[in-house]
């Protein structure tokens, strides 16, 4: 039970890491399009269907909170030895 809520404690920090980069413009020769890339691959699956439902704020993404918090009240079913938020 612990192995899930470390997951899950990591989840987040990846979508916090990825909201972050975001922020940054990214060259297309830069070095950060494949980390950029990878955690897409990781985050997008859950991240589509909220992104569906819910609309953008201006310029804000606002499903990469929603999961956020979707993420958190799972975690916090699940003991972790990890804390992020």
């Amino acid at each position: 039970m612990t192995l899930i809520g470390d997951l899950l404690q990591i989840y987040v920090l990846v979508l916090i890491l990825r909201a972050v980069l975001s922020f940054f413009p990214v060259r297309p020769d830069s070095g950060l399009i494949p980390i950029m890339r990878a955690l897409d691959t990781v985050i997008d699956p859950l991240l589509m269907p909220l992104r569906r439902v819910i609309p953008p704020l201006g310029m804000f993404d606002m499903s990469f909170l929603a999961l956020i918090l979707i993420v958190e009240v799972a975690a916090s079913f699940f003991p972790s030895t990890i804390h992020i938020i």
